[in-house]
Formats: C-alpha cells, structure tokens, sequence
C-alpha cells in the first residue's frame, strides 16, 4: 500500500493522510463538506467516508458536531481513524467498517436506520457496466458501485435519516434523473445547485440536499463557479477551499 502522504486542507486547518497511489480526496470532498450544515444537535453521518475527509471538514468547521464514518475497507477504515487522532477529533468523531448494503441485523448499532440527523455522502460515480474498473482496489472501490446504481445508494442513504433529517451529496449531472427518482417518496425540499468549472460553461458536478418526509418543491439554487477566467478559483471557491465560507444549499 505505501505509506500515507499527508495533505493539508482548509486552508492548512486539518491534515488528511491519504495513499499516494490511491483515491485522493480535493474539491469533491470540500464543497460537500462546505454544504453539509451540521444539524443542532450536532450529529452527521459520512457514508462512503474513505479516509474521512468530507466528515473530518465538516467536524472541523462545526466545533459542536459529532459525527460517524462508515467505510467498507478496513484498510481505509483504519487510515480515517489515524486521520481522527492526527487532528484532534477522535473525540468527536467515530470511524465504524461497515457495508451500507448490508442487512440491518448485520450492522455495528451505531449504524441503526432513522436515526441520523444529516447524513453526507460522497459516493462512487459510476456503476460499474459503463465504466473499466481502476486495477488499483482504492481507486475502484472509489469510483465505481458494486452490485448497486445510484439511486440505490441514495435509498440506503435516507434510510439512515431520522424524520425531517437532512441528506446532502455531490455527484455528476448524469446521475441526476436516477437520484431525482429515488428521492420520490422519500425527500422533499430538495435543493439542486450545479458546479461549473468555469462561467458559461456546462455543470461539471451538482450538488443535491433533501429533507426526509418534507413535501416541499424542488428549489434550484444559482450556479456555483470554481474558476475564474484566469484559470484561478474565484473568491468564493477560493474562500470555501481555506474553509471560511460554506456552501448555501
């Protein structure tokens, strides 16, 4: 595997040790972080963590969450739970290996449905007919769903949600019709704001936020814009990357 490489995010606010060879985490796991209001009581829940990145953030820019990371790869799991220590917040956040896919009974009771007050996700992108599989086991289990399609994943997701919780994640525009499905009949108040590289130009990601049992409409929220002309982010993406601004859903 190799020894971690660690990176420094938010502005050098928090240190995330990652595989050199593997998934890396970057903007993906900023904007969802920066969306991802933690709820009063201050409890979260990171599906898909990886090495915890988009749930470390999150605990970072909110001092009074609390929160849970679910990995399936104990490998990577055992990498977040370093990454806890390494920046103080082992206290504050629990690091479970765990299949979002697997039967309740089968799951470490930290996992239990209807209990969550957010849940955040930053889920593989592709299902795995359409797409050749990394030969890296990191990168593929990063990138690519199993057995699964993306509407699955989000079903599973908002089955962790107590009533009236809130579920935030980012994904490919491509996906949208297949997680806008699965929202049917489970979240309202959706909020969809796309992510453009660059003014003018097509959404590169979206970002999708819901509300468990609300019956709210959809609202679409204005684009959010990475980089400027000159290539360089703008102030906002600039401000939202050193981690001193959030992301408004």
């Amino acid at each position: 595997m190799g020894e971690p490489v660690a990176d420094r995010l938010l502005g050098g606010r928090l240190t995330l040790l990652q595989r050199p060879g593997g998934h890396r985490a970057g903007t993906d796991a900023v904007l969802l972080a920066a969306a991802a209001d933690a709820p009063a009581d201050g409890h979260f829940v990171d599906v898909g963590s990886g090495v915890g990145s988009a749930g470390l953030m999150l605990a970072r820019r909110c001092p009074g969450a609390r929160g849970l990371l679910v990995e399936v790869d104990g490998a990577t799991a055992a990498l977040a739970r370093r990454n806890c220590v390494e920046n103080g917040l082992a206290e504050r956040v629990e690091v479970v290996e765990a299949d979002l896919f697997a039967r309740a009974a089968d799951r470490p009771a930290a996992l239990a449905p209807e209990r969550a007050a957010l849940v955040l996700t930053n889920p593989p992108f592709f299902a795995r007919e359409v797409v050749r599989a990394s030969p890296d086991a990191d990168r593929a289990r990063a990138h690519v769903l199993g057995g699964q399609g993306h509407g699955d994943w989000l079903a599973a997701c908002v089955a962790l949600l107590a009533p009236r919780g809130r579920f935030v994640t980012i994904h490919r525009p491509d996906a949208l019709p297949e997680l806008l499905a699965a929202c049917t009949g489970r979240l309202g108040a959706l909020v969809l704001r796309p992510v453009l590289a660059r003014p003018g130009g097509d959404a590169i990601r979206i970002l999708l936020a819901g509300t468990k049992g609300s019956r709210a409409p959809l609202r679409l929220a204005p684009p959010f814009v990475l980089h400027g002309p000159d290539g360089a982010f703008t102030p906002e993406a600039e401000a939202v990357h050193r981690g001193e601004a959030a992301v408004t859903l």
